[in-house]
């Protein structure tokens, strides 16, 4: 086991007054989860300059989420050892971690299919608009193509698809796809998504809701040795696939939990679960055959979090959804992640984040600020990574509190969300003059499954128990479905 970084050094106490945009974030989320604002003295997310090219607090948002999931650990810690150590999350370090680069023997991949992207659409009815379509995997673009007329298969070409989208409205397009399970997106601006009645449903609602589930005895957290990491001893179930959920385990992981990546044999994966598998064991499960709900009620029984990503209600219909968990495993924390929450007229559509960004009014708004013609994406997939810390921050924060409080809980984080939430943090006046850091300062390189894998560091740094990853990353079914 190899140490990420070397610890950091004890600092002075912090004032939030003085401090930047992304410590007063931070102490918002903190806030809302009930958590002791004596804690936020030994957590620092230093800095205010905007890192990548962007008009939004890209860097906020990522800096303050992936303190919120340092700190709540560090917190734990306290817990188990009645003192607190220090954190320091690294503003650029942090915001290139969550840039999602990476090699594998020496080279990039290519995570974008090429039909993936925005269309101009409708000029044919003489109302132009864009949608975004998500082909990366086979299913949804060949299902875009047939509902488009076109043939399916990765020989069809973008001219076929741009010309099939003249006919079609973008609304109307995104509503066609939508109730065929595809995942299209139309481009609205941010007044627009605001009068959306999903807008208005998600309207109010924390980043990060933690919800009591039921009665539970409180788990203690018995004494762990000084060098032992914050969550040594907790086991997380984690049966997600697309960037934040993982990207939520591989954080509890670097803090010493045990995170057990649940992959079906028969679903496809993205080619950044190399970057994102960093620290956990890798197993298949298939919850199709009841021999696999079986496997997963068994592990179960010794897990403590159980992060699922499935669209809204998958695995409620199998018998794991999150009451159900709290019936078969008192004191759980279970932890979803949607795309556009979990009520109103959108909470069972899927979504990834290029989609949620199109949908929300963020490649319009970034467009406006530039003076572009075209919609322009976010420079970085800002609402995954940030779901992604929140997520671990929320199932440390609910684990903070059924240590105090009894109970199984609930942790929901949709992307929509993170969204409303990145854009209360106000925007950055000349942030798209911003140049991008040399990355190469913050990578390192380790063995893995898939090859020789070069990334970006964990960035945040602790005063007594540096993070790790205990495991090399692995492809799915590397090991058994069972606990090590």
């Amino acid at each position: 086991m190899r140490a990420i970084f070397t610890p950091l050094e004890h600092r002075v106490p912090i004032d939030d007054r003085d401090a930047g945009s992304a410590q007063h974030a931070l102490s918002g989320l903190w806030q809302q989860a009930g958590l002791p604002a004596a804690a936020l003295d030994h957590i620092e997310a230093p800095g205010d300059a905007p890192v990548l090219p962007s008009s939004f607090a890209v860097a906020d948002a990522i800096q303050a989420s992936m303190a919120a999931a340092s700190g709540a650990a560090a917190e734990l810690w306290h817990l188990r050892h009645g003192r607190r150590q220090r954190v320091l999350v690294p503003r650029e370090n942090a915001v290139l971690e969550s840039c999602a680069h990476f090699t594998l023997d020496g080279r990039a991949l290519h995570l974008w299919d090429k039909l993936s992207g925005l269309y101009r659409c409708g000029e044919a009815l003489g109302e132009p608009g864009w949608v975004r379509l998500h082909a990366n995997f086979a299913h949804h673009r060949d299902g875009a193509l047939k509902l488009l007329g076109c043939p399916t298969g990765d020989a069809t070409e973008r001219p076929a698809v741009e010309q099939a989208l003249r006919g079609w409205r973008a609304e109307e397009f995104e509503d066609a796809a939508a109730q065929a399970g595809l995942v299209v997106a139309a481009l609205r601006s941010v007044d627009t998504w605001d009068r959306h009645p999903q807008a208005l449903a998600l309207a109010g609602q924390p980043a990060v809701r933690i919800e009591r589930l039921g009665d539970a005895a409180p788990r203690e957290w018995t004494h762990a040795a000084d060098t032992d990491r914050p969550l040594h001893g907790l086991r997380v179930l984690d049966l997600t696939r697309i960037l934040a959920g993982p990207v939520a385990g591989r954080t509890l992981a670097a803090y010493g939990a045990e995170v057990l990546l649940l992959n079906s044999p028969h679903l496809p994966n993205i080619d950044a679960i190399a970057e994102t598998s960093r620290g956990k064991r890798s197993a298949h499960l298939d919850l199709r055959s009841g021999a696999g709900r079986e496997r997963l009620q068994a592990l179960l029984a010794d897990a403590h979090v159980f992060v699922q990503g499935y669209r809204p209600g998958g695995l409620q219909a199998l018998g794991f959804g999150p009451e159900q968990l709290a019936a078969l495993r008192p004191g759980i924390v279970a932890v979803s992640l949607s795309a556009y929450g979990s009520t109103g007229p959108w909470s069972t559509r899927r979504g990834f984040d290029s989609l949620v960004q199109t949908a929300t009014g963020f490649n319009d708004a970034e467009a406006r600020a530039a003076g572009a013609a075209k919609p322009q994406a976010l420079p970085l997939q800002a609402l995954d990574y940030a779901a992604g810390y929140l997520l671990a921050f929320g199932a440390q924060a609910a684990l903070w509190r059924q240590a105090r409080e009894g109970g199984s809980w609930h942790v929901q984080v949709s992307l929509a969300g993170v969204g409303q939430w990145l854009r209360s943090l106000g925007r950055v006046d000349g942030g798209l003059k911003a140049e991008a850091p040399d990355i190469t300062p913050f990578l390192v390189s380790e063995p893995s499954g898939f090859g020789r894998l070069v990334a970006v560091r964990h960035a945040p740094q602790f005063s007594e128990t540096p993070p790790l990853w205990r495991w090399p990353s692995m492809p799915p079914g590397s090991h058994p479905a069972a606990w090590a």
